[in-house]
């Protein structure tokens, strides 16, 4: 399903369901380090019902799983949740899926313990997302917004990569990320109240295909409206730049994370 958001790569259109294949096999990055300070928080553990808001390929309810939370999982992506869906049951994960917007969620009012939005929240309409959340949240439960992005102007590979999508798809937007603290949008405020805020660094580790395959699985690449003989373009000379580094390196990251209160 294709997506646009004038705020998003100049209102061009993207659909992660063309990055679906790559998504599943290379976007399940995040270290131990973000999983355990989310338990860390009592967030998404044992007694708890988890919503997870733009689920992608079920990255975070898989890692999540052995802290016995119960998981659904959604996606306005088909190929997102199919993909999630097969994952899940190969390692015999009891997930629920389904496929539907941030926007539209049907499900009873007061089901879930915690919604998270894992790299995602940005593309939400939030004065519609705001309360509904609300609505399906139990009493005194919590939204949990979280990101993490490479450090372009801290890591050299990530900023020669960078320059290479821009090359070919100068109107992506998802560039030039600095250390920061998530903000909140303000819609949020008339339902929540913010109880934790925080950031920290963190170094992920990549070998030459896998750091490649991320970045065919981004927005500005996989997801993007390139032709098929431009992605094909892109992939050779982002190689043949990844070449001149070593078999494996870490790229440089930040993690960011907002818990809201329902109030």
């Amino acid at each position: 399903m294709e997506i646009t958001r004038n705020n998003i790569d100049g209102g061009a259109a993207f659909d992660w369901g063309r990055a679906s294949a790559d998504y599943a096999r290379y976007r399940d990055i995040y270290p131990d380090e973000f999983y355990q300070r989310i338990a860390d928080m009592g967030l998404c553990i044992s007694g708890q019902s988890v919503l997870d808001i733009g689920t992608g390929t079920g990255v975070l309810p898989r890692n999540m799983y052995r802290f016995g939370a119960k998981w659904t999982g959604t996606d306005i992506s088909d190929g997102q949740i199919s993909q999630a869906k097969q994952l899940s049951e190969a390692l015999g994960m009891d997930i629920d899926y389904a496929v539907s917007p941030a926007e539209e969620l049907k499900f009873a009012d007061g089901s879930f313990d915690v919604i998270t939005a894992c790299q995602c929240y940005w593309y939400f309409l939030h004065e519609k997302t705001a309360p509904l959340f609300a609505r399906l949240l139990k009493d005194g439960g919590r939204v949990l917004l979280l990101l993490m992005n490479w450090l372009p102007f801290e890591d050299e590979i990530a900023r020669k990569t960078e320059d290479l999508v821009l090359k070919y798809n100068p109107g992506w937007s998802g560039c030039n990320e600095t250390f920061h603290s998530l903000a909140v949008p303000e819609e949020y405020g008339k339902y929540f109240e913010i109880e934790r805020t925080g950031e920290y660094r963190l170094p992920v580790r990549f070998t030459r295909e896998s750091w490649n395959g991320r970045i065919k699985a981004c927005r500005g690449i996989g997801a993007s409206s390139l032709t098929e003989e431009q992605k094909a373009a892109w992939e050779k000379e982002h190689l043949e730049m990844l070449s001149h580094y070593p078999e494996e390196f870490d790229i440089k990251h930040f993690a960011a994370f907002a818990v809201l209160k329902k109030k």
